[in-house]
């Protein structure tokens, strides 16, 4: 029997515009879009439609945006599909994505899932503003030889993303250095990228601290599907479990490759990404070509599975 995992994808993949073909044609998806406006006290909605694209950017927007617009796609295909949508044997999401795959697991309820990701968002800005720091995709340059860069330029790394795609992070001027030595060592390129600190690197503690406090105030249930944590790469089935999980990720990196092939290992063999862009199905097929990958991120990929 063919098992299936669903996963949605993390901060990067929001676009101007996402869900708004969702909103504007299913019940369902304006349901959770108007839920996530009252829940933050804001019109949410309206800046994933709208933009302007840089307010959208920002950590602190795009952290709920994308639990959002990742819960609707899930929403919109229930409605449209019903059962064409086969259940997860799995859940995962990378980065800010579990946030979304634990409310999908009934850890906590969809207006959490919003709430924790706009002070997530909140306080990995702020972590970033008080430190200030940067990231970069280093591309063609296997684990082992980039941690020895890292540790020379007191960087680190932050997502094991899939065969040499590795992310690191840390310092401006040190994540810079680490650039030019990993391209010395062999890599193909070093791609800085467009985020507002140095995220999962020893830079968020302050986040961390925040989050500790936000976290202990709340109630999580035990997950009623088996999700996958990004630091642990094990299933997380305690509450107390989760917790750790939340607040390790902020600070440690995230270990998607691991992740998959973990879900492989289990028998997975189709993975369908639930949510806006293609980021993860890219990853998936790099770490796994034999996988089967579908991609639910608007109206027009719901309608094509439910036609299946």
């Amino acid at each position: 029997m063919t098992q299936v995992a669903w996963v949605f994808p993390g901060q990067g993949s929001q676009s101007v515009g996402m869900g708004r073909d969702l909103y504007d044609n299913l019940i369902s998806a304006r349901t959770i879009f108007d839920q996530a406006d009252d829940a933050l006290g804001f019109p949410l909605s309206k800046l994933c439609f709208e933009g302007p694209e840089d307010e959208l950017r920002q950590t602190i927007n795009a952290q709920p945006a994308l639990v959002v617009a990742s819960f609707a796609c899930l929403e919109a295909t229930r409605e449209v599909s019903g059962s064409s949508l086969p259940a997860p044997a799995f859940v995962a999401g990378h980065s800010l994505g579990e946030y979304t795959a634990l409310a999908v697991a009934g850890v906590f309820d969809f207006a959490t899932a919003v709430r924790l990701a706009r002070e997530r968002g909140r306080l990995m800005h702020e972590a970033g503003q008080a430190r200030p720091g940067g990231m970069a995709a280093i591309i063609g340059l296997d684990e082992a030889p980039l941690a020895e860069v890292c540790q020379k330029s007191d960087t680190c790394i932050a997502n094991i993303n899939c065969p040499r795609q590795i992310v690191i992070s840390g310092a401006a001027e040190n994540v810079t250095k680490a650039m030019e030595m990993a391209t010395a060592a062999g890599a193909s390129r070093a791609i800085p990228l467009q985020v507002s600190g140095a995220f999962h690197s020893p830079l968020m503690q302050p986040a961390v601290d925040g989050m500790t406090q936000y976290i202990s105030s709340l109630s999580f249930q035990e997950p009623s599907i088996p999700v996958i944590g990004n630091t642990t790469v094990e299933p997380l089935i305690t509450a107390e479990a989760i917790k750790s999980e939340l607040l390790n990720q902020l600070h440690n990196p995230v270990q998607w490759q691991r992740t998959i092939e973990y879900m492989v290992n289990k028998g997975v063999s189709t993975f369908i990404e639930i949510g806006p862009g293609k980021v993860l199905t890219g990853l998936i097929k790099r770490i796994n070509k034999e996988t089967k990958t579908l991609n639910i991120g608007d109206l027009e990929a719901i309608r094509t599975l439910a036609s299946q």
